[in-house]
């Protein structure tokens, strides 16, 4: 079962008996309430807690009716089938049961509270309340009256001398029949007094507040004595006020020093007192007698309204049960098709019933589990499918060939990764887009449109030629087309105004997919095509060696013997003329000689024999040939102490150092002589790449660099920058390096500007493991 169902069932569960409780108590406080209505006796005695039970369960069930509302609206604004159905059921419950117990609970209230309050005389509420007013009202006149007199008195008392302060106290006291009069100083000590009791020798002092007020407001009066009169009708009421004399004796500096307290106490009448609390003790034993009163008045509504509480709660619930009865069908209809329109096929809920919703509801759950088989079998379909479709992305992504897939408008379909490396361009970035929009694809994209044109109409080619374009010349139904072309693909940022060679070699072929696409398949065929220059160049030099060095010897033989044969028979002219065709000849022969020579070298480069070799020791062994004889450039080594030895054949590499180094001299030289200002400066450096595992070596000159044509086959046999120069330094360097399983490679060094300021030859070796043995 979905585990939301089960906490929704728990949820519904839980609730359904929190529920079925509260109504049980509800029923039974409501007895109660009845109950106590009519025994005077135990409502006076439950009436706190009764009240709280009763208000508490209100408020929940007022709770439980907007959790209910809530919920149903909240269901509305998610769009749940069956919301405004139970909404209507709801709203139609309520209104039968909330206008009838709202008509007869008003009814009722009225006629309740108007019994109650025929029950009492409101006019002697009325009379009692106004009696303890004016009472009240009274002691307020008496202390505001003595508080006006006695402020009085403080301003005569500002010109009485000081001798004559005890006479003005006691004529003070005389006036207000105070029962004590005081004067204080601002530092709270006494300075006179009158009407003290006997026996007592200082009058009580104010508490500080009552100074602090009085320096404030310059006056400070209470009535005391209220609280124990009212438990003790002997106990005396006084007033007692406390005001400001600013000074004596004419002195209204107002300085602290100066001012003065006048203490009056004057006893209230006993005769008001009494009568005061005569009229509050009727008050409150009224109150007490009509609090019954409002007590039953306050039961009845209390009844009525829990009654009226109970029964919308009542008819809410009956409308969420009965609605939920009626539509569990089509709610538990609609939820699945909810899940099912979402993916889920998970087994459905069909109701045991036998009415027709239900058969409805067992007939939906059969269709479901049978579109859950179907998507089981097509999921394992797509599941075959896609791992034909893994093995066949990674085959595409491990190939070395690029793949390319374009639409009948030669936009970009699908690429692999090999097709971005063999043509060095972001192919992926431009899906969606013409292959011409590719940089530097432009002329590329051209050409192999019509090819796929031509496979595509099954026709011959436009020169009239039979078509080529499959395995068979002569079949014009071909079902691919296969070209060479060369192209110019620089890497990815790389300056348009690089100096090197980005020209690239590829054979192309294509072909027409089911769907109407087209298929192009591509490789970098530049490194086989240089391979198949240099054999060809290998069986030049065989022939060379063969075919032209034995009639060499000859020749010279001939014309040295035409020199004797005629030395001292011609005339000086032609003598002379005869010697420089001589030695012509012979100075051609062996520039030719050693021209053949060097192919043959270079044709019969023996195997190389690899043992360990500490490669910088092999570089300084090499310098020591540049020390003094080549003062007119300097040679700067930068080699890396921590290089561990490699595999090699230590003739065949002290023959590529100093190669390198003969050829990055006579660039730097032939650059000295077009530069005067710029000295001829070679640097040959190796280095270690542990991460790498490589040891390389690199030799840089100043000189004027390759041409950007040059560098893709500058390795080759016979290609050279030199006048007189055969181009053999490189290539024997490169097949020294290709017997040496090292990686060469040649670069233009340019300055900040972009202008050429020298080339740079690396090799990179594996280096050897430490502790590995020679290899012989």
């Amino acid at each position: 079962m979905n585990p939301s169902r089960i906490k929704r069932s728990r949820l519904n569960w839980a609730l359904g008996v929190i529920l079925a409780v509260a109504l049980a108590i509800a029923l039974v406080l409501l007895f109660l309430l009845a109950l106590a209505t009519d025994i005077h006796e135990l409502y006076a005695q439950y009436y706190p807690w009764l009240l709280g039970i009763n208000s508490a369960t209100a408020i929940f069930l007022l709770l439980v009716l907007l959790w209910g509302s809530w919920r149903l609206f909240r269901r509305l604004r998610q769009n749940k089938f069956g919301s405004r159905l139970l909404i209507k059921l709801a709203a139609l419950f309520c209104v039968v049961g909330i206008l009838p117990g709202a008509l007869v609970y008003v009814i009722s209230y009225q006629f309740v509270s108007r019994s109650i309050e025929n029950w009492f005389d409101a006019r002697v509420e009325s009379a009692l309340t106004a009696g303890v007013s004016m009472a009240r009202s009274t002691l307020d006149a008496w202390v505001v009256n003595t508080t006006a007199r006695a402020r009085y008195s403080a301003t005569q008392l500002e010109q009485v001398r000081q001798g004559s302060l005890g006479i003005a106290l006691e004529q003070i006291r005389e006036q207000f029949d105070a029962s004590q009069v005081a004067l204080w100083r601002a530092n709270g000590e006494v300075e006179f007094s009158a009407g003290l009791p006997s026996g007592t020798l200082l009058p009580e002092r104010p508490a500080s507040a009552a100074f602090r007020s009085a320096r404030e407001q310059r006056e400070w009066a209470t009535l005391e004595g209220l609280d124990a009169a009212e438990r003790d009708h002997n106990a005396p009421v006084q007033v007692q006020t406390l005001v400001l004399v600013r000074g004596l004796d004419g002195d209204l500096s107002l300085s602290p020093e100066a001012q003065r307290f006048l203490q009056i106490t004057v006893p209230v009448p006993a005769a008001l007192v009494k009568e005061s609390f005569i009229v509050q003790h009727a008050n409150q034993e009224y109150q007490e007698r009509a609090q019954s009163r409002l007590g039953l008045r306050r039961m009845y509504i209390g009844t009525l309204t829990l009654s009226l509480f109970l029964a919308v709660f009542g008819a809410i619930l009956l409308a969420v049960v009965l609605g939920n009865r009626l539509l569990r069908p089509i709610l538990i209809l609609a939820e699945g098709v909810k899940e099912v329109a979402a993916g889920n096929l998970n087994p459905k809920v069909a109701l045991p019933r036998n009415d027709e919703l239900s058969g409805l509801t067992r007939a939906f759950a059969l269709m479901t589990h049978q579109l859950a088989l179907a998507r089981e079998s097509e999921q394992k379909s797509l599941a075959a499918l896609d791992a034909s479709h893994g093995q066949l992305r990674t085959i595409l992504d491990n190939l070395t060939a690029g793949v390319v897939v374009l639409d009948g408008q030669q936009r970009i379909v699908s690429t692999n990764p090999g097709a971005t490396r063999v043509l060095r361009a972001p192919l992926a970035a431009y899906q969606g887009r013409p292959l011409a929009e590719v940089p530097d694809l432009a002329e590329f994209a051209a050409q192999i449109a019509p090819r796929f044109e031509t496979l595509l109409a099954g026709r011959a080619k436009p020169d009239g030629t039979a078509s080529n374009l499959g395995d068979h010349p002569n079949d014009r139904t071909a079902d691919h087309w296969q070209h060479t072309y060369e192209l110019y693909a620089p890497p990815q940022g790389a300056s348009p105004e690089a100096h090197q060679d980005y020209s690239l070699t590829i054979v192309a072929r294509g072909a027409m997919l089911p769907d109407g696409n087209r298929l192009l398949v591509f490789d970098d065929i530049s490194d086989v095509v240089s391979a198949q220059r240099a054999q060809a160049w290998g069986e030049v030099a065989r022939r060379l060696a063969h075919e032209i060095k034995n009639p060499l010897t000859p020749i010279q033989l001939s014309a040295e013997r035409l020199e004797m044969r005629l030395s001292g028979k011609l005339p000086e002219k032609e003598e002379a003329v005869l010697a420089k065709s001589v030695k012509t000849i012979v100075d051609q022969v062996e520039g030719m000689k050693r021209l053949v020579d060097e192919f043959r070298d270079y044709a019969r480069l023996p195997s190389a024999q690899l043992q360990t070799v500490d490669l910088n020791a092999l570089v300084l062994d090499v310098l020591q040939l540049y020390g003094t004889e080549n003062a007119s450039f300097a040679i700067r080594a930068e080699l890396d102490e921590h290089i561990p030895t490699i595999l090699g054949d230590a003739m065949q590499l002290r023959q590529v150092i100093h190669n390198l180094l003969q050829n990055a001299q006579d660039a730097s030289l032939q650059a000295q002589e077009n530069r005067a200002e710029s000295p001829a400066a070679i640097a040959i450096s190796t280095h270690w790449s542990a991460h790498a595992n490589l040891v390389r070596l690199s030799v840089q000159d100043n000189g004027t660099g390759f041409a950007a044509n040059m560098l893709q086959r500058v390795f080759e046999p016979y290609v050279t920058t030199k006048a007189k120069g055969t181009g053999l330094g490189l290539a024997v360097v490169k097949k020294i390096a290709d017997e040496h399983h090292a990686v060469i490679d040649l670069v233009n060094v340019q300055d900040e500007e972009g202008a050429v300021t020298g080339a740079k030859v690396s090799l990179s070796f594996r280096a050897l493991p430490s502790g590995q043995d020679a290899i012989a």
